[in-house]
């Protein structure tokens, strides 16, 4: 399932000692697939667009190939890196540490997990930060089309088993260890490239495109890892479109709650027909003024982010056992920065909903109870 890699306004991790620093391409990098218009359509009611974008070909695609370790492996021409046993755990720790700084609440979660589903989460949660922050972080000035394919091209080298810096390596050594797919981390970069020539986006259709690649690729990239209970009786597929939708969810969820701080840098991501169903258009985004047509359109946009994360619980207790309560941590704690707008009477504009250390923790008890209360159902009645 999709993990909350909270993606927006931190501190800048760098990519390499804060230079990013390539070696010259010896192949052609294979460029992120596009996704395709939808086959089929999901409800969402009180929309007027109900239509949204799914992107199954491509998914099932990824899900194939994520359950066929040894297929995926011959596809690629993967090579075991070899590292001393030293460098890799430092570079696990490197990973550890990063996560446990810049998402507390995940990270404790993921103390319930196995050793080694720990240390590949950790560096798949690195990498998707240190993506982001291409992009958002300190060094965005920077930011050209050249660096994005040059790190596009040092994804590739990571999946080859040639690893760049020792975070890098983390990676590297996840890859060998879990069958997965390397389309989702091309898709993410690809978010990022859209986010460098796309302020704007005319309906849902677009956005909820820009979501999958900046977010729902998480969940893909995380089920591999995370694992699905042997004693499952859900489809595999059924389960990594859950986990995408709970990255499209946590990514809505964080669009709305920076809708203020993305509108002073110019930004505006939300569906500009439906601004207009409002009666709403982007000066009264960027005027920052909170109206009675804002409160209604939030309202709405609030029903559709918390629908998503209701489509997201049918897989999150399919999971492993050991691997439900990050899960479930990121459903429940997205969906209280839902709950924390609503009580600032919908204004996102001039203030940021969040929750609090304390609502934070005592939420823990509950994602655990959630994670683990059909297994024992399940257990008491057999």
């Amino acid at each position: 399932m999709c993990i909350t890699f909270s993606l927006t306004s931190k501190p800048c991790i760098g990519a390499s000692n804060g230079n990013l620093q390539f070696r010259k391409s010896m192949f052609t990098t294979a460029r992120a697939e596009v996704i395709t218009a939808p086959k089929i359509s999901i409800t969402c009611p009180g929309l007027t667009k109900q239509g949204i974008p799914h992107t199954d070909l491509q998914v099932q695609e990824i899900v194939r190939r994520q359950s066929w370790p040894n297929n995926l492996a011959k596809e690629y021409n993967y090579r075991k890196p070899q590292f001393h046993p030293t460098f890799l755990e430092e570079a696990y720790d490197k990973c550890r540490n990063i996560c446990a700084e810049y998402a507390k609440t995940f990270y404790l979660g993921t103390l319930l997990m196995t050793e080694e589903r720990q240390k590949a989460i950790w560096a798949i949660y690195v990498w998707c930060r240190r993506t982001d922050e291409l992009v958002d972080g300190p060094n965005a000035d920077y930011m050209s089309s050249a660096v994005l394919e040059r790190w596009e091209e040092r994804l590739q080298y990571i999946f080859e088993g040639c690893p760049y810096d020792m975070l890098d390596a983390a990676l590297s050594d996840t890859v060998f260890n879990f069958p997965l797919d390397i389309k989702p981390f091309r898709d993410m970069i690809e978010g990022m490239r859209m986010d460098t020539r796309k302020s704007r986006y005319k309906n849902f259709q677009e956005l909820y495109l820009y979501c999958y690649y900046v977010a729902g690729t998480v969940g893909l990239m995380s089920v591999p890892i995370m694992g699905i209970a042997p004693e499952s009786s859900v489809s595999a597929p059924t389960i990594y479109n859950a986990a995408l939708y709970l990255g499209i969810g946590n990514q809505l969820t964080n669009i709305l709650r920076d809708v203020g701080e993305d509108a002073l840098r110019g930004r505006v991501y939300l569906p500009q027909d439906e601004l207009v169903q409002f009666g709403l258009c982007d000066k009264d985004v960027l005027s920052r003024k909170v109206t009675d047509a804002w409160r209604d359109f939030m309202k709405e946009q609030i029903i559709r982010a918390r629908f998503f994360f209701n489509l997201a619980e049918e897989g999150a207790s399919q999971l492993d056992k050991a691997s439900r309560w990050p899960v479930w941590s990121s459903l429940l704690l997205y969906r209280k920065i839902l709950d924390a707008i609503e009580d600032n009477d919908y204004d996102n504009l001039t203030k940021r909903a969040y929750v609090g250390r304390t609502k934070k923790l005592l939420t823990l008890p509950l994602a655990f109870t959630r994670a683990f209360i059909k297994t024992w159902f399940e257990i008491e009645n057999m």
